[in-house]
């Protein structure tokens, strides 16, 4: 853990430029077609695991009621 905190320290957060080059990656690599069918399904993953996460919280807070 200390590891990867210290190199996160050392490279920082990705500023403009790096950011820019990021999209270009994205765009050669995908094409402009699917970006946005993979952006869909990423805010719907992203959703799902919420859903999963309060579920499991709700069955913690009914086993530990029962408890």
């Amino acid at each position: 853990m200390l590891m990867s905190s210290s190199l996160m320290a050392f490279f920082g957060l990705p500023g403009g430029m790096e950011m820019v080059a990021l999209l270009i990656i994205v765009l050669l690599l995908f094409g402009s077609q699917k970006i946005p069918s993979l952006m869909r399904n990423l805010g719907k993953s992203a959703n799902e695991f919420k859903r999963g996460m309060a579920e499991t919280e709700d069955e913690d807070e009914n086993k530990s009621e029962k408890s």
